[in-house]
């Protein structure tokens, strides 16, 4: 299949790693990936921000950029919640029905990344080697928007060498928000504060998630405690197949097991802790 990568704002600017393996997962799959050079941002901080207007040339340019492709993927469910659920709407409401027309069927066939892996490309198990400790944190926009459901859930239960620890509470929002971590930087940081602590309390090596915005919320958190709990990608970690082993010396009694604590042995899947999904 050609596949079109859309990077999203936030991983071109600040997470092109994530990007990087989200081409390498799908060319090991046997995919061709394509990336448009045109593409640009794709309006949602203007549509969540109120100017609806200004977001109306950002969404003719990613129609017109993605319109070749039969499938486009992004490493965000933000972004991909955007394409789906605000483009034509904006579209509409600018009085371009023209346009939303051709919006909704773009939108029909643009995938955050476990989507297009388990309902469009029919795998849940992708040859990914991971041997750590990871918990899992469902993103709002993914859970609630997309309603990806266990798909990253199911992705992760196949890694091997992976111990999958259930994350408490993990339906409950980061706090992030985009400009809502600005405009109420109160509520976000006690909203963060819950998260941070949940994480630390599964014992976790590192936290993954579907969104570089929560990581990047999260993970300012934990490195301001010098937890020693890292934050990595859902597509990193589905396209590692050599992980290097982390360094725990730091990490010790800080939420991260010590080196002398149980080990991760099994070349094969290790199965999640809980085997239980987010509520």
């Amino acid at each position: 299949m050609r596949i079109a990568l859309f990077i999203t704002c936030l991983a071109d600017a600040l997470y092109p790693d994530v990007g990087k393996a989200t081409v390498r997962l799908l060319e090991r799959l046997g995919h061709e990936v394509d990336f448009p050079q045109a593409q640009t941002c794709c309006g949602q901080m203007h549509i969540n921000t109120g100017y609806q207007p200004e977001a109306l040339p950002l969404v003719r340019h990613f129609v017109e950029t993605f319109e070749p492709y039969e499938a486009i993927v992004a490493p965000s469910g933000s972004c991909v919640g955007s394409v789906r659920h605000q483009h034509a709407m904006v579209a509409r409401g600018q009085g371009d029905e023209g346009l939303a027309r051709r919006a909704e069927s773009i939108a029909e066939r643009t995938y955050e990344l476990s989507e297009l892996l388990i309902d469009v490309l029919g795998v849940d198990d992708v040859g990914a080697y991971y041997p750590h400790r990871v918990t899992y944190h469902p993103t709002c926009h993914s859970l609630r928007m997309l309603r990806v459901g266990d798909k990253p859930l199911r992705l992760l239960r196949n890694v091997r060498g992976m111990t999958l620890l259930e994350l408490p509470a993990a339906d409950q929002c980061c706090g992030f928000g985009g400009t809502f971590a600005i405009k109420n930087a109160e509520t976000s940081t006690a909203m963060l504060a819950d998260k941070m602590r949940n994480v630390l309390d599964t014992g976790a090596e590192a936290i993954t998630a579907g969104d570089s915005s929560c990581l990047m919320h999260i993970g300012g958190g934990l490195s301001r405690l010098s937890s020693g709990t890292k934050t990595v990608h859902l597509a990193e970690i589905l396209a590692s197949t050599d992980a290097p082993a982390p360094d725990r010396a730091s990490a010790a009694g800080a939420g991260v097991p010590a080196a002398g604590d149980e080990e991760i042995t099994s070349s094969r899947r290790t199965p999640a802790v809980t085997g239980g999904g987010p509520a």
